[in-house]
Parts: C-alpha cells; sequence; structure tokens
C-alpha cells in the first residue's frame, strides 16, 4: 500500500539555535521533502485557514494560546481520503512539548484504525517530547511507532538519519 507524509511546517522568523532568522521554508517542511526523497511517500501539508504571524515571538504567544485552550485550528483542506495508506509518517515542530494544534485538528479528522503512524518532529533541544504519546491518545486503533526527533537547524542535513530510521 502506499505511505502518507502529512505535515506541519512554518516558515518566516523561526528560531535557530539561540538566534532568529527568516527562512523561506520551515524546517519541518525541509525534513518532510527529504523523507519523500527516500520513501517516494505522497506529501500533504497541513495547512491551517488562519496562519500564525511571521513574527516569531508574535506566533509563539498564538500557538501558545491555541495550546492553553486545547484549540482546533480549522485546516484549509484535507486529503480526499487516507484509505489508501497504510503508513503515514507525521511530521511537526514541537511546540511546547507537543505538536502543534493543527496537527491534533488533522488527525481528528480521520478514524486512522489500522494504520502505522510514524512521527518525527523538528526542535531545537527538547526532542518528541509528548506527542508520542497524544498521537496515541488521539488515534487509538492506530500503531505509533517510535518517532524520530531533527534538530530543526540541522534539517537539511537530516537526509542519513531519516533513512536509518525509515530502515528499522
Amino acid at each position: 500500500m502506499a505511505k502518507l507524509i502529512a505535515y506541519f511546517s512554518r516558515a518566516d522568523e523561526n528560531y535557530f539555535g539561540g538566534a532568529l532568522r527568516y527562512v523561506d521554508v520551515g524546517n519541518t517542511e525541509t525534513a518532510a521533502k527529504l523523507l519523500a526523497d527516500i520513501t517516494g511517500a505522497d506529501l500533504f501539508k497541513i495547512d491551517p485557514l488562519q496562519p500564525y504571524s511571521k513574527d516569531y515571538n508574535e506566533c509563539i504567544k498564538e500557538a501558545q494560546e491555541d495550546q492553553r485552550r486545547d484549540a482546533r485550528p480549522e485546516l484549509k483542506e484535507y486529503p480526499e481520503s487516507v484509505d489508501k495508506y497504510d503508513t503515514i509518517y507525521l511530521g511537526y515542530p514541537n511546540y511546547w512539548g507537543t505538536m502543534p494544534m493543527q496537527v491534533f485538528t488533522f488527525l481528528e479528522h480521520f478514524d486512522l484504525t489500522g494504520k502505522t503512524i510514524k512521527p518525527f518532529c523538528t526542535h531545537e533541544g527538547s526532542g518528541m517530547g509528548r506527542s508520542e504519546s497524544d498521537i496515541r491518545r488521539l488515534c487509538p486503533g492506530a500503531k505509533v511507532e517510535k518517532g524520530l526527533a531533527i534538530l530543526g537547524s540541522a534539517a537539511a542535513e537530516a537526509g542519513s538519519a531519516l533513512k536509518q530510521w525509515v530502515e528499522k
């Protein structure tokens, strides 16, 4: 069966190992595209209807408020179906120990019973956090495998780590 890489990523002003800088492509999207090259999986970007601010500090305030409210931000679109996929690689940046709330919205939209979910996240020091357990809670009928945490500022060099992870 086919594989899907569903990911949330944010460009604009981002945090890189202690400094802020603007990027045209977010770290998680960079990793997702490398993963697509390795696996041949289809790509789907989890894109919120209302994007976060381009300013990093404003963005983190907005994202923290979404998390505090346990919000489910509306998405621009969804894949028509995930029925043809047996494996879903799920990518996201680590936001305060878990996934951005847009990823919660995506996961709750589908019945992922019987699917294998392989999470990967980008971060600047916090690893996977509790995201794997959150995915298990949101998708009780899915098999959630051990995730891969990628240092966001090194996402462009994560190809070999992604390849090793996929082959496990």
